[in-house]
């Protein structure tokens, strides 16, 4: 007898429907499995097998196949196992189908329990914009599988709860569809503060003209002059992400496997912070099934790279088309993925190997080669793609010692809104969200300039030989400088400041 449950598949972000189909007829027992699954989905037979029998449920002992249809789709992970699960009993005749066209998700253990699922974000999504009504998955993914409207979620705990409810002798109660919702709570899970940085005002408002503008920036300094603290602070003056934003950021981590058990939805914007001696496919995603890498995973948040000249030559490369294009495509054998990256890179750098090149006080060990070496481990098409650089210098002790209360990240954070507030209103018809996204067209429509302005910005050009690239980059900058003063139009002033950001020498 022939009998179809429906699941669903993840490739990259997106989920699919797949139909699993069991015939069950006379003949030596076998157990077969078609189309395209992988190791975790061939070793559900046995998993499969136990569950049942353990659930109080006959395995038959016949010849028993499986499909996953399409069969051109490759499957993967031990999601598949309730389906398969499910259409056995429908073909066997052990339980009922529910009366609403329904999704079945889950990994079974031997005992019938059901674990953990990663993707049911997106998997859930497609059911319900192909028309499915209801979702029957492991209780711990249905909070995550709440945030979907307009879907029934049903918790499931076991395979014999299942059967129960399939049998219509106990019920399994849905869940109440939680929505997604923007995040209101402004402090941030390390409790970091701009408070608490002594000293360092133009370091401090480096940081805060990329967090209105979502422009990206590059710390110098000797070591111990803050410039990983300064960092870490950023994420307590970006804005709240709004629910669509929530949503993109929560699926990739579902996806990713990374979605805390506790957390269905990510609140707080991404703050990524790998070490330097990564990978190229763990920045940038990878694998024999493409996954994630740590740019996507910083999607709407922030990746910080400390130490940014130690990191090898073609991890740093590898960010030259994310920043531009805001996506990472990935090319595997098996199919091409393309994952979101927008992102702010935050890095910071010392200025030699030793750290004190022209330090105030200590004497740097480091000949002028080596010096001009280490700092060219950072290539001019990388540093062409940075918005702001900002030199942290070392803080004097009455910096530290001084007791007057320095400026709150709450009160930060309110100017950037604000300008955040001002960009989509200007955007509002538009793709994209913050200054830093514009394009060409979108620079010389928002960016418009005055005569002493045009004529500072041509003598910076001269003078600083800045290419085209940096040549927009720093209209982006001016227009986010005027939107923090709350100014319709770009001044001198925000020109000038604009250009004082800019590395000398190396733009």
């Amino acid at each position: 007898m022939l009998a179809t449950a429906q699941t669903c598949a993840v490739v990259g972000l997106d989920g699919y429907v797949v139909r699993v189909e069991v015939d069950i007829s006379p003949g030596l027992p076998a157990f077969n499995l078609v189309g395209l699954p992988d190791t975790a989905v061939q070793e559900s037979r046995e998993r499969v097998r136990a569950a049942l029998r353990n659930s109080g449920c006959e395995f038959p002992l016949r010849r028993i196949t499986v499909n996953l249809a399409p069969a051109d789709l490759k499957k993967a992970g031990p999601a598949y196992d309730l389906p398969i699960a499910v259409a056995m009993l429908l073909s066997s005749g052990q339980v009922d189908a529910p009366s609403e066209a329904s999704i079945f998700l889950g990994e079974l253990s031997l005992d019938g329990s059901l674990r953990h699922t990663t993707g049911v974000l997106p998997m859930v999504s497609v059911a319900r914009e192909q028309g499915f009504a209801s979702v029957y998955l492991p209780t711990v993914d249905a909070p995550e599988a709440s945030l979907v409207e307009g879907i029934q979620v049903f918790p499931t705990a076991t395979l014999s709860d299942l059967i129960s409810h399939l049998r219509s002798e106990s019920s399994i109660r849905p869940m109440a569809a939680s929505g997604v919702f923007s995040n209101d709570d402004g402090e941030t899970t390390d409790g970091l503060n701009l408070a608490h940085v002594k000293g360092q005002e133009h370091a401090k408002r480096a940081l805060e003209v990329p967090a209105a503008g979502f422009h990206n920036l590059l710390f110098n300094g000797p070591p111990g002059s803050g410039k990983t603290l300064l960092a870490r602070c950023l994420p307590s003056i970006l804005p709240r992400m709004s629910s669509g934003e929530a949503l993109e950021v929560t699926k990739i981590y579902s996806v990713s496997g990374a979605l805390p058990s506790h957390q269905p939805l990510i609140l707080q914007r991404p703050f990524r912070a790998p070490h330097y001696t990564i990978s190229n496919a763990g920045l940038v995603g990878g694998g024999r099934l493409p996954r994630p890498g740590e740019i996507t995973l910083s999607h709407r948040g922030v990746l910080f790279l400390d130490e940014l000249p130690e990191f090898t030559h073609s991890a740093l490369e590898s960010l030259r088309q994310p920043l531009e294009d805001k996506i990472v495509t990935i090319t595997r054998a098996n199919g091409t993925v393309t994952y979101p990256a927008s992102f702010m890179l935050v890095a910071a750098m010392n200025p030699c190997p030793c750290g004190f090149y022209s330090h105030p006080s200590k004497q740097c060990t480091c000949s002028t080669t080596t010096v001009s070496r280490y700092q060219k481990r950072i290539s001019g098409p990388l540093l062409d793609r940075i918005d702001i650089f900002a030199e942290v210098p070392p803080v004097a002790y009455d910096k530290l010692v001084d007791e007057t209360p320095a400026e709150d990240s709450a009160q930060v954070r309110q100017r950037v809104e604000q300008a955040r507030k001002i960009q989509q209103h200007r955007f509002r018809e538009m793709n994209f969200l913050c200054n830093s996204e514009m394009g060409p067209a979108e620079v010389w429509k928002f960016c418009p300039l005055d005569d002493s302005a045009k004529g500072l910005l041509q003598a910076a050009m001269r003078q600083l030989n800045l290419s085209a690239r940096v040549f927009h980059r720093i209209l982006k900058i001016s227009r986010t400088i005027a939107d923090l003063y709350g100014t319709p139009n770009i001044s001198v002033t925000h020109l000038a400041e604009a250009l004082q950001y800019r590395q000398r020498g190396q733009a």
